[in-house]
């Protein structure tokens, strides 16, 4: 690895802990309505300020031992673990699109995922003012980094019609947001409609209309795909296991997080290979 590449990696990783810990404040505070910018951090049990030096990302944890310096109640493992997760996700980015536009688009996906997959991890909730700010983002970001068009082009070729960049990419994000968003809100209707009963939330349907903004219809699609199969993989082995777990609250928008991060990095490799594979790339 070349000079430049390893102080790439040690800035981004440095920026990711201390990103990660303010993605920290968000998971805790947004779901509950409250604002991230004040009061200062402080223990949610004694509620006395963190001092600076117990406030280094990781590294204070470590020295702590996980404690509190002042009521030592038991610090939870989500606080480094959202801070070495956000600086695993920079350095991916990087690796994967070098320094460029692309670098940013999809950091700034990877730190909102990271908020959502943890607080419907945490506390079930799913809060509108990230999917929000991520659908903005997304578009805006559509602009200047192309999202797959695909199979949109492909019907307008069909009659005729020719869009290019960067509106192609802007169509592409909001049929991304349309197709995402719209088949989980169809199917969250269907169900209740059939049951009577809320089978999905719409915070998941929010978060696949962000999702769509930032990945087009190919990579949403495939996003859904690997969530789905992420929550069947984890979920029904436990269910079997455990009758406790069988009527158990799954935390679908996780599954579905984890997914989009996981296509966000081998995603669009995974769907060239198919498509080869299938007869319809070349």
């Amino acid at each position: 690895m070349q000079t430049t590449d390893l102080v790439a990696h040690a800035t981004l990783a440095l920026l990711g802990l201390a990103f990660g810990s303010f993605l920290n404040v968000c998971i805790h505070r947004l779901p509950a309505g409250e604002s991230v910018i004040s009061p200062r951090s402080h223990c949610p049990r004694c509620g006395k300020l963190i001092r600076w030096y117990d406030n280094i990302p990781v590294l204070s944890y470590l020295l702590l031992r996980a404690r509190c310096r002042d009521c030592h109640s038991r610090i939870s493992v989500i606080y480094p673990t959202v801070e070495v997760l956000t600086a695993v996700v920079l350095i991916l980015c990087y690796r994967r699109f070098d320094l460029s536009p692309g670098l940013v688009k999809f950091a700034v996906l990877g730190m909102l995922l990271i908020v959502l997959i943890f607080t419907d991890l945490t506390v079930r909730r799913i809060p509108h003012p990230v999917t929000l700010l991520g659908m903005g983002l997304g578009l805006l970001l559509s602009f200047l980094v192309p999202v797959d068009p695909r199979p949109l082009d492909w019907l307008l070729a069909r009659f005729g019609v020719f869009i290019g960049p960067p509106f192609s990419s802007v169509l592409a994000a909001l049929g991304g947001a349309a197709v995402g968003g719209g088949l989980f809100y169809g199917v969250a209707e269907g169900f209740f409609r059939l049951t009577g009963k809320e089978g999905l939330g719409f915070g998941d349907v929010m978060l696949m209309l962000m999702v769509g903004t930032f990945f087009g219809v190919p990579l949403t699609l495939m996003t859904i795909l690997l969530g789905s199969l992420l929550g069947t993989v984890v979920a029904l082995p436990l269910e079997l296991l455990s009758s406790r777990l069988r009527h158990h609250a799954w935390p679908f928008g996780s599954f579905l997080g984890l997914a989009a991060l996981l296509t966000t990095f081998w995603g669009p490799a995974v769907l060239d290979a198919y498509l080869r594979w299938a007869g319809l790339a070349g």
